[in-house]
């Protein structure tokens, strides 16, 4: 899948190297808290970092992993289990159905742009 952000409309949030594998990162954009990862084969996902199940702005603070093929972040405070592709909670420790919003990522030249996120209005 390929996913375009247009440099014009989306925001810079920061170069490549002011991220670190598996850790994440927290930017503001527009007012809304984002939580920025780079895996080990360089790509980078941003997710809401507002965590549904607690209401808190911890997922940059989460433990990245994955499931099979599945790039993953677990919610530091209750460890809901969170696909990065596509923002679903994969283990909801019992709770009821949530998901994360999934915000487009480029990078470009070693810039990292970020687009406005799925759902969101034009």
């Amino acid at each position: 899948m390929s996913i375009v952000v247009d440099t014009a409309t989306g925001t810079r949030v920061c170069t490549l190297d002011d991220l670190e594998v598996e850790r994440g990162r927290a930017a503001l954009i527009d007012g809304e808290q984002v939580a920025l990862f780079l895996l080990p084969d360089g790509t980078v996902h941003a997710v809401d970092n507002l965590d549904p199940y607690s209401d808190a702005h911890v997922i940059s603070r989460g433990i990245v992993g994955t499931r099979g093929d599945v790039p993953t972040v677990a919610s530091p405070l209750h460890k809901q289990v969170f696909d990065l592709r596509t923002g679903e909670c994969l283990d909801t420790q019992g709770k009821g159905e949530a998901r994360l919003r999934v915000w487009p990522v480029a990078v470009i030249a070693g810039t990292v742009y970020v687009g406005s996120p799925e759902g969101a209005a034009p």
